[in-house]
């Protein structure tokens, strides 16, 4: 122990002439730690490859202090010397140190120790939702010019999204209450403060939320339809009113344009009932069956006439009287026998002799004859 105060003692001594580069005296790479916890605890770790199997020697002083001490807690790894914890009395205090082997110095050094501040972690972190948006809080740390920051990430995120204040109060906006979110905060020294080796904080414990509520995890469920807002559907509903006579307009322009193109053709099943259905489009039958006529015989009940098969000739006669029939008449004249009754040459007025097959016969004028 007394050997351990007697070197420690000495490194007084090389205060004005210490190794602050990274190597020891003979040129051996060396690597040294500074972590300031919380404004509390200083830690100074070494890694001399060198040195792997030897238990160094730890000497340090505050500069509010008048002389050097050895370390009070030393970290042992794999049962030698690997670093050591110190209780820092003023918060911005410069620290001097020396790292030795026995009696021959290893490393030495003086910094500020706030140069390399790591804030605690955040406690108590609440989280309060409303709508799309969250909010979180926590109790802010003793000490000034800090920088809190909440990070959230969903699985529709490549990376986490982060946010920053200078207190321990932050909102997260524009957020999805039915999508699952991942949370945590941390705590950082600001840079115009404290320098650019300072250490964040450890993360928060991750949290996982979903409609407001926490989870256990976020699992990889698909993402529900997100419901349009009122104004857009009002929109929607608007431009669909507007668009419908346009619409309509545009049908109607078309049907006109397709009669005009292509006019419809009239089915002969309206102009002809029963043409198609009753007698397979058989016109003569049809015409038989609708306008009532008997088949046409010969007068002695025979096969019919040949001759018929001709297009029959209607000869209209004129109502007035033959001169030749009435003179013939008055003379007393008689026809040759053989010869056909005649009709009575005196037909009723205003009506038509029709001769048809050797008959005549007398129409009226709302008479017809049916072939």
């Amino acid at each position: 122990m007394r050997t351990l105060l007697l070197l420690c003692g000495a490194a007084a001594v090389l205060e004005g002439g210490r190794v602050t580069s990274g190597q020891d005296a003979t040129g051996e790479r060396i690597q040294v730690q500074i972590i300031y916890f919380n404004l509390e605890v200083v830690q100074i770790t070494w890694n001399a490859s060198e040195y792997s199997g030897t238990s160094l020697t730890f000497c340090y002083r505050f500069h509010s202090d008048e002389a050097y001490h050895q370390c009070p807690k030393y970290i042992v790894h794999q049962g030698h010397t690997s670093g050591c914890l110190l209780h820092a009395q003023q918060k911005d205090d410069i620290l001097s140190f020396s790292i030795r082997n026995g009696t021959h110095p290893v490393f030495s050094a003086s910094r500020w120790i706030y140069e390399y501040l790591k804030p605690g972690s955040p406690k108590a972190v609440s989280f309060e939702w409303r709508r799309d948006a969250v909010t979180v809080t926590c109790p802010d740390l003793m000490y000034k010019y800090l920088v809190y920051e909440v990070q959230h990430q969903s699985r529709f995120d490549s990376k986490w999204q982060s946010k920053e204040r200078d207190t321990c109060n932050v909102t997260i906006e524009g957020l999805d209450a039915e999508n699952c979110y991942s949370l945590r905060v941390r705590v950082k020294a600001s840079d115009a403060a404290y320098g650019s080796d300072t250490y964040p904080s450890d993360w928060s414990e991750v949290t996982h939320w979903q409609r407001g509520e926490r989870t256990d995890s976020c699992s990889d469920t698909p993402k529900p339809p997100k419901a349009k807002p009122p104004q857009m559907s009002l929109i929607s509903s608007v431009a669909l009113l507007a668009t419908l006579p346009l619409l309509v307009l545009s049908l109607w322009r078309l049907q006109r344009l397709k009669k005009c193109l292509m006019p419809s053709v009239p089915d002969p099943k309206s102009t002809f009932p029963g043409l198609f259905e009753k007698h397979e489009g058989n016109f003569q039958e049809w015409i038989r069956d609708t306008q009532h006529l008997a088949p046409l015989t010969s007068l002695a009940g025979g096969e019919p006439d040949a001759g018929l098969e001709e297009p029959l000739l209607l000869q209209l006669t004129s109502t007035e009287p033959d001169p030749r029939r009435t003179s013939g008449a008055q003379t007393g004249e008689t026809e040759a026998p053989g010869t056909p009754p005649q009709v009575p040459q005196q037909p009723l007025r205003g009506a038509a002799v029709v001769a048809l097959a050797g008959f005549t016969f007398v129409m009226k004028d709302s008479s017809y004859v049916a072939l």
